[in-house]
């Protein structure tokens, strides 16, 4: 339930506690019999508990987003120190597999399309972002994977990304 609609209901169930006070006192002051009096009570009891379950309800979301902020706050932070620590790492790599992109006579355009298939971009994002057709994207990357002696895309990845995570033990 949203935020607006929680507000109405809630002010909607305090009106009702009201007309149920004022007519239980108008009724009290008229001498109207006891079951009566108990039934309207008991409608502006259960107004009264509803109002308090938005209440409860309210206060608890609120917490709930206010932990949620925290949380996002932290891993943000945590995100910019990983990348505000690793930049110059970051940035002799991508120097690396520039030099190494060279090294194996692609083109301009083949090099900027390496780097998007590095980072993971379908041939359809790399078109798009470099404004070229999905097919020339295509091509481009036919002929990295040609020219690199290369059998594709995980294999152009592992060329330069197996050495930067810890080696495993197979058996274990």
């Amino acid at each position: 339930m949203q935020t607006n609609e929680r507000w109405v209901l809630l002010l909607t169930l305090l009106l009702i506690v009201l007309v149920v006070a004022v007519d239980l006192i108008t009724d009290t002051s008229q001498g109207v019999i006891l079951w009566h009096i108990l039934v309207e009570g008991s409608a502006g009891v259960l107004a009264l508990v509803g109002i308090l379950y938005l209440l409860h309800q309210q206060f608890q979301l609120k917490g709930a987003l206010q932990t949620e902020r925290q949380l996002s706050a932290a891993w943000q932070q945590e995100s910019e120190q990983w990348r505000a620590q690793s930049k110059a790492y970051l940035a002799g790599l991508s120097v690396m597999i520039d030099q190494q992109l060279h090294a194996w006579g692609l083109t301009p355009s083949e090099r900027e399309v390496a780097f998007f298939l590095l980072k993971g971009m379908s041939l359809k994002g790399i078109a798009s972002l470099r404004n070229t057709s999905e097919k020339t994207a295509r091509v481009q990357s036919t002929a990295i994977y040609a020219k690199s002696g290369l059998n594709g895309r995980s294999e152009l990845s592992a060329f330069f990304l197996e050495d930067l995570l810890p080696e495993t033990d197979a058996g274990h």
